[in-house]
């Protein structure tokens, strides 16, 4: 793992696939010690977290989370999620944040020398290099220890550094859990607990 202390870096955390990852792999994580492992590492000079939430429900499950980050350090980024049902008649939920994120990095990009992305999707592949053509490093976190993988090789390949969490895990992990096994690669958004959720696509 590459870091230097002098370094400004922002943790750019998508919350659904971090949960889905930490879930696959037996853990839950504790954000204090997440944000302070990376503090020990780097000059963190921003931590963003993005989930979207649904509205409709009177009590959220994520909301003491997502109440708990806004004031332990944490830049929180939520938008409504839209729930519908399918075809078969199913509740599912939408919810994708990837636009928002893919702003804050190129916004922020400017200020930083290293962005550490917390998602596998290949859909910031194109991001990743835009921002590599910034002259800043970016640094994937996420996990090809989970079957099938949560990170997309592309996405790997871009990285100027691929942390495995489940290598860092220890550092930052609140219980463990029996892992989840996964049938297929569906991307549950909002982050669960939010148990009838669907892929978002």
């Amino acid at each position: 793992m590459h870091f230097l202390p002098t370094e400004r870096a922002a943790l750019f955390i998508d919350g659904a696939n971090l949960y889905s990852a930490s879930r696959n792999l037996g853990f839950e994580v504790d954000y204090r010690n997440l944000l302070e492992f990376f503090r020990r590492k780097v000059h963190v000079i921003r931590a963003y977290y993005y989930s979207a939430v649904l509205e409709t429900e009177e009590y959220s499950p994520l909301k003491p989370l997502t109440d708990w980050l806004a004031y332990n350090g944490y830049t929180l980024v939520t938008k409504p999620a839209r729930e519908f049902t399918d075809s078969t008649g199913r509740r599912r939920v939408k919810g994708n944040m990837d636009i928002e994120l893919a702003i804050d990095m190129l916004e922020l990009s400017q200020k930083l020398d290293h962005a550490v992305l917390f998602s596998g999707d290949s859909d910031f592949r194109r991001l990743v290099e835009a921002v590599q053509r910034r002259g800043v490093r970016v640094s994937v976190v996420s996990s090809i220890r989970t079957s099938p993988p949560m990170v997309a090789d592309e996405l790997r390949r871009q990285a100027d550094q691929f942390l495995e969490l489940a290598d860092i895990a220890s550092e930052f992990t609140r219980r463990q859990m029996e892992p989840r096994p996964r049938a297929a690669p569906v991307r549950h958004t909002p982050a669960e607990p939010f148990a009838d959720t669907a892929d978002a696509g």
